[in-house]
């Protein structure tokens, strides 16, 4: 009861930032499900929930995107979740906890710079740096489904609009789930278990996308971005410790 309480939650959190903050702080989810369960079955259960969610939050954003820039970074995020299939069957649990945990605290510490004024603007990167910001957010998204942050530091540089960076965003990551899906089936990350425990948690998905998107209209950004960051740094703080100790 208490593993699948936590689920609920980082479902909901997964969706409400997908659906309406248009940020890579969706793989919270996966850190926060990683405190409960082994670190590969928190991936295979986060991966359909976050399909689905892209699923329901892709119609708003139809062909509002970017092309050559969502092109881009697809062509270089299929390699990447090539290298991090590759990377997942040698990594034991520990090695898994001790990546996401330092992915988890490295997001907080970049969105906090970047608000801070710390990392100045970008110039637009050329075509080999969107391709290499595409390969490092496929791996980043295969080993722990944070992939937005590389993506988002190309799309930035690139001055789309807010709503073409949304969009842009979730066309990616809906190609790029949809290309981790089959290595993570051959390495038998689903389970019959994962695939039981997604059905039971796939409402909450939906749920938290529409909440996402009517909290987009009412929370401060800077409310929900204090309360992820503070999760990340807690949850990934923990998996750290677990991996060491």
């Amino acid at each position: 009861m208490g593993v699948f309480a936590i689920g609920v939650f980082a479902t909901l959190f997964a969706g409400v930032s997908k659906g309406g903050f248009g940020s890579g702080a969706a793989f919270a989810g996966a850190s926060i499900l990683a405190l409960a369960v082994p670190p590969g079955q928190a991936l295979g259960i986060m991966l359909p929930l976050l399909m689905l969610i892209d699923v329901v939050t892709l119609r708003p954003y139809w062909r509002q995107w970017s092309w050559p820039d969502a092109r881009l970074l697809v062509l270089g995020g299929v390699p990447g979740v090539l290298l991090g299939a590759a990377f997942y069957r040698v990594a034991d649990a520990d090695l898994l906890r001790l990546l996401i945990g330092f992915i988890s605290i490295g997001f907080v510490a970049w969105q906090v710079g970047a608000r801070a004024g710390l990392i100045g603007a970008l110039r637009p990167l050329p075509v080999w740096g969107g391709a290499l910001a595409g390969l490092v957010a496929g791996f980043t998204s295969f080993v722990s489904h944070a992939g937005g942050p590389p993506a988002a530091v190309y799309l930035l540089s690139r001055k789309l609009t807010k709503t073409q960076f949304q969009a842009t965003t979730v066309l990616v990551f809906w190609l790029v789930n949809i290309a981790k899906a089959v290595p993570y089936g051959f390495l038998g990350i689903f389970t019959a278990q994962t695939l039981l425990f997604d059905l039971a948690l796939a409402p909450f998905a939906v749920v938290g996308a529409w909440l996402g998107v009517k909290a987009h209209q009412i929370v401060p950004e800077r409310m929900f971005f204090s309360i992820t960051y503070l999760l990340l740094c807690v949850t990934g703080a923990k998996l750290i410790w677990d991996a060491l100790s």
